[in-house]
């Protein structure tokens, strides 16, 4: 990846994108399928929408317990996304593009390959395995940690994934957390192991050309519940040094993207919980923390979201709240037509004032930046 300082300057009006267009740009979203054939909707949808990115998953539905969704093999997965990638409206999506025409901005296709429990690209499928977050931090060796998560990135970038959501900086505070510490997903409880370790995983990834995106701000290790499942209250768990890592990293390293955590923590905001909370996102990160990179959201299909918020209310919050991308992973209640119902809510929102154009003028500005740090679409 670049640094922020040699990416060139987005320009939203090169290719004069209309409202759906830029939309689009900020839709990250699941799908089913394997090849080219079984994903013809999500290629419609990047052809003709614009859509921004999708997130790859080895199994459909929640909990991972339903049928193999986009990953069989390396090959396989490499073939779907170059499929992707070539569906990619050139005059779209550019942003200083050749005279020519032959290389153009890339959509985002993520996964998250944490390691340990939490990796889409597993053994079953001949990848390799992979460490915990605990294992690495236990071991505390920050060349091994380094190696291992270029190890990764090498394997992200010959499958064609361009963003790894991924690493977990939250504190391991508290153990039997069922998320975060049962699933070893922290590389400790100290700040200073967490913060870096991450850097390595970071640097490694950067070096790579792959994009990572810190989770789950501003903290969920102190959880007693799963954001999957519902509503989580930290408010009496959560402690301000969950907030060092993030801090830390955004000073001293080119952190280009966060993941937003679902917890609610009244004391960050007595209302909503941090995806939804302008007082987290815009307030906290960016105001205090002085982050100005991409942020996405966690899947917004998540029960800590979807089971008390309408989804057009979670879009409209989520935007309003700072959030950047908004991740879909469309694995609860899976819908065919998600991309295009999703562009029509947000554009209804901006027709009623409920939000600005210039609110997605700003997140699509960031995405574009983003994307013009990464491979081209076609090379």
């Amino acid at each position: 990846m670049r640094s922020p300082e040699e990416r060139p300057p987005a320009d939203l009006d090169l290719a004069d994108p209309s409202l759906e267009t830029k939309i689009a740009q900020l839709l990250v979203v699941g799908f089913r399928g394997v090849d080219a054939a079984s994903a013809a909707r999500t290629i419609d949808d990047i052809g003709e929408h614009g859509l921004g990115g999708v997130v790859l998953f080895d199994v459909d539905g929640p909990g991972g317990q339903g049928h193999l969704r986009n990953i069989v093999s390396l090959e396989q997965v490499s073939a779907l996304t170059r499929a992707l990638q070539a569906a990619v409206p050139l005059t779209a999506a550019a942003v200083s593009p050749p005279a020519d025409h032959s290389s153009c901005l890339p959509l985002f296709v993520a996964v998250a390959q944490e390691g340990g429990q939490v990796r889409r690209l597993k053994e079953i499928h001949g990848f390799p395995p992979s460490p915990s977050a605990r294992q690495l931090g236990q071991r505390d060796d920050l060349d091994a940690t380094h190696e291992q998560a270029a190890t990764t990135a090498r394997l992200l970038a010959s499958c064609g994934v361009n963003v790894n959501l991924a690493p977990v900086v939250d504190l391991d505070i508290n153990p039997t957390n069922p998320i975060i510490g049962m699933r070893e997903r922290s590389y400790s409880s100290d700040p200073r192991v967490v913060s870096a370790h991450a850097a390595a995983f970071v640097e490694a990834h950067h070096d790579e050309g792959i994009c990572c995106a810190l989770k789950h701000f501003p903290g969920h290790g102190s959880s007693n519940a799963d954001t999957h499942t519902g509503f989580t209250d930290v408010t009496e768990t959560w402690q301000e040094v969950e907030l060092a890592p993030f801090e830390r990293l955004i000073k001293e390293d080119p952190i280009p993207a966060v993941m937003t955590a679902h917890v609610f923590n009244a004391r960050l905001d007595e209302q909503w919980p941090a995806t939804l909370s302008h007082a987290t996102i815009t307030g906290l990160l960016r105001r205090k923390l002085g982050f100005d990179g991409v942020v996405f959201s966690d899947d917004l299909g998540m029960g800590a979201i979807a089971v008390h918020y309408g989804r057009q209310e979670a879009l409209k919050l989520a935007l309003q709240a700072g959030v950047d991308v908004l991740c879909l992973c469309n694995q609860t209640t899976y819908e065919e037509d998600l991309v295009e119902r999703t562009i029509e809510e947000v554009s209804s929102l901006v027709a009623s004032g409920a939000i600005t154009e210039s609110r997605i003028d700003e997140a699509c500005a960031r995405v574009l930046r983003l994307k013009s740090s990464l491979r081209p679409c076609r090379e």
